[in-house]
């Protein structure tokens, strides 16, 4: 069998295969009695129907296609074992010539993992910055702790007003007609924040518990109830209850009620201290970010469609697991921002494609660094995933070779990420240090993606072994390796 293979784009490989006129003889008199043997033919018994009464009854040429169709499965995994090819996905067969007495000649195309080509990715000229921490940043969060524990007082001597938390009757009609959600018993809202239509609330201003006011209204344009939409109704409201928030004086009884303070100065410069902790973490987060995307901006690679649909698919399932956790079921959540399936993942694959860059571009630079994840720390995130998720087939998953894999290339990208930070943080000893808040690194569970991954059967693109074929090999390791990948 003579095999070429050549660079194809969007990440595929051409293979040219020509098998020998022997062998394609030998799969047609194979065919032939595959074919005699599961096919009923009157007046033969199963297996002695010749050839040219089969091709009576099921169509001229049928021997033949089914020679090649055997003969091709069976030649293309020689092929790519030879040439040391781990497909993605099923390849794109075209068969050239199949004339019995003549060579075998088919074109097979094949998605590969991406060839990553590293540019530089430590040379930036970027720093962390670090957010300062004053005592107007400290004064906001005190407030926000006393709006927090604020109460609610009634109000009797003055009539309502911004702020004010109120509970409302109201009635609105139409040309005299109620309609379908304009109405209500008892609203509580608080009163200009328009919640209800823009408007509505200054009417509001000024009453008091027990007065009535009446006035007309005219919906927006864009109103989501689209009968109502840009159309005027009339609305009765009566007050019935009116409250204003208090809040606590900021003093050193307040500063007790929070925690073990001994006063208002101990409470301030705790507060202090977890923000200048969040602004090092945040600092460290973002220029994380940053240096992910200066490796990534600099790398050249050619996207084969597989990953990028199975990225668009996992970014789906997290959009699914955050309706579902808002109790939004997703036919109501398309038909309420009016996109299809189809809609949402052509929306998703720009994303889509730069999420699979950095993951292949972060594992290509854990491959250059030499950096390894021991099967300890794997285990670890599995057993984590056992008392983490109910759910068996999330679990299952991450028992699976295919769920170990991505744990490890999780921690690999994480942890070559890290040590690209430090690496930059020992190299400019004059620079703050800005570590995690946590002593560990995240965990490879930690993210949307690790339950959207479980959920699709996700195959990472870091786990995909890389094609080799400029090192042929013909062990049994590639074999496998290839029925894995092939069912990515």
């Amino acid at each position: 069998m003579n095999v070429t293979a050549s660079p194809a784009p969007k990440s595929s490989i051409l293979l040219e295969v020509e098998v020998p006129a022997e062998r394609l003889d030998r799969a047609v008199r194979e065919a032939t009695g595959r074919l005699s043997r599961r096919t009923r033919v009157a007046g033969f018994r199963p297996g002695k129907a010749p050839r040219a009464i089969l091709e009576r009854v099921l169509g001229p040429g049928a021997v033949l296609d089914e020679a090649v169709e055997q003969l091709v499965q069976t030649t293309y995994r020689d092929a790519i074992i030879e040439q040391g090819i781990v497909p993605l996905t099923n390849a794109d067969v075209e068969v050239v010539e199949a004339v019995e007495g003549q060579p075998l000649k088919y074109k097979a195309t094949v998605q590969v993992r991406p060839v990553v080509t590293l540019g530089d990715y430590e040379g930036f000229g970027f720093q962390p910055q670090i957010d300062d921490v004053d005592d107007a940043k400290v004064d906001h969060v005190v407030e926000e702790l006393r709006d927090q524990n604020a109460t609610l007082k009634a109000v009797e001597d003055r009539g309502a007003q911004n702020d004010d938390w109120a509970v409302i009757g109201f009635r609105g009609t139409r040309d005299g007609v109620e309609f379908d959600g304009g109405s209500s018993e008892r609203m509580p809202l608080i009163i200009g924040q328009d919640r209800l239509i823009p408007g509505f609330e200054a009417n509001l201003v000024g009453l008091r518990p027990g007065d009535t006011t009446e006035f007309d209204i005219t919906f927006p344009a864009d109103y989501a109830e689209e009968s109502l939409a840009g159309q005027q109704a009339h609305f009765a409201v009566d007050l019935k209850e009116l409250r204003e928030k208090v809040l606590p004086a900021a003093d050193e009884d307040f500063a007790r009620r929070m925690g073990a303070y001994e006063d208002l100065a101990a409470l301030r410069a705790d507060v202090g201290e977890r923000l200048r902790r969040n602004a090092l973490d945040r600092a460290r987060h973002e220029f994380s970010d940053k240096v992910i995307e200066y490796a990534v901006a600099n790398a050249t690679l050619e996207l084969p469609d597989i990953l990028v649909d199975q990225e668009v698919e996992v970014m789906h399932d997290e959009l699914r697991s955050s309706l579902a956790r808002e109790g939004i079921a997703e036919a109501a959540y398309l038909k309420a921002v009016g996109k299809t399936e189809q809609d949402l993942h052509e929306d998703f694959r720009p994303q889509a494609e730069q999420r699979t860059k950095v993951l292949l571009v972060l594992s290509a630079i854990a491959d250059a660094e030499g950096l390894q994840i021991s099967d300890a720390e794997v285990e670890g995130q599995v057993e984590l995933a056992r008392q983490r998720y109910e759910d068996t087939r999330t679990v299952k998953y991450f028992e699976s070779e295919r769920g170990r894999n991505f744990i490890r290339s999780t921690l690999r990208r994480t942890k070559v990420v890290e040590s690209l930070v430090d690496r930059w943080l020992a190299a400019h000893p004059e620079h703050p240090a800005i570590p995690h808040l946590e002593d560990d690194l995240p965990s490879a569970l930690d993210t949307p993606q690790a339950e959207a991954a479980a959920s699709i059967d996700a195959t990472d693109p870091g786990a995909i072994p890389s094609s080799r074929t400029d090192e042929q090999t013909h062990d049994h390791g590639d074999a496998e390796a290839v029925g894995d990948a092939a069912g990515a």
